[in-house]
């Protein structure tokens, strides 16, 4: 898989420790993001989206992935610069991480597919490479599609996002994409949810969309 290089990281990381600790985070995720609402001071300043908030930014495309079966939100997907990001946050133990074993669960069911991936550490911590088989509306094979996922623990969340466009070839579009990427401010709410279980998302104006889990 010829992707870009990942991002130059503040966090001293090797793929030696890359299962050293229990949460996966860049070592400053609580001032650098992606930040918890509680560690936030003006909220206003962001699109509303239910467990996401995103900071509105020039050149930023916003859309909503919807259910047609539910008709409901389950995903926001960003687009800047021929980039893109697919965002979901899931509710997560207050003192483990789930990135590390998501990885695994998904790195698996790939490989299962007949796909390939690849393990390495960028900017935010471990993160999964990925070439996915694609299948035609008859189930015969059509090509491949790459992504690449990455994802951060935080206080009682998990954040995933894939990311496809530019940022898979162009370092610097990826770095942009990590940038935005820790832009990101989740809100996990106050509820007791199973590990896992994905946080609601909304559309402006109150549709919420049901639970999903990974």
């Amino acid at each position: 898989m010829a992707l870009a290089p990942p991002a130059e990281s503040n966090a001293v990381m090797t793929n030696d420790n890359l299962y050293a600790s229990d949460k996966s985070a860049p070592q400053d995720r609580s001032t650098g993001g992606p930040l918890d609402l509680s560690e936030v001071n003006a909220v206003s300043q962001y699109l509303d989206f239910g467990s996401i908030r995103i900071a509105a930014r020039d050149g930023l495309q916003i859309r909503l992935e919807i259910d047609e079966a539910t008709n409901s939100v389950v995903a926001v997907s960003l687009e800047i610069s021929g980039s893109t990001l697919q965002l979901q946050a899931f509710a997560a133990p207050r003192s483990e991480g789930i990135w590390h074993e998501v990885r695994a669960n998904m790195q698996n069911a790939i490989l299962a597919q007949g796909g390939e991936t690849q393990e390495r550490v960028g900017s935010l911590g471990p993160e999964l490479l990925a070439k996915i088989p694609l299948l035609d509306e008859k189930g015969i094979a059509a090509g491949f599609k790459l992504a690449r996922f990455i994802g951060v623990d935080g206080p009682k969340w998990f954040l995933r996002g894939v990311v496809g466009g530019a940022a898979l070839q162009d370092p610097k579009a990826a770095g942009d994409v990590d940038a935005l990427f820790r832009s990101v401010v989740v809100v996990r709410g106050d509820d007791p949810l199973p590990p896992k279980e994905q946080l609601k998302l909304t559309v402006p104006g109150g549709t919420v969309a049901p639970p999903r889990v990974i």
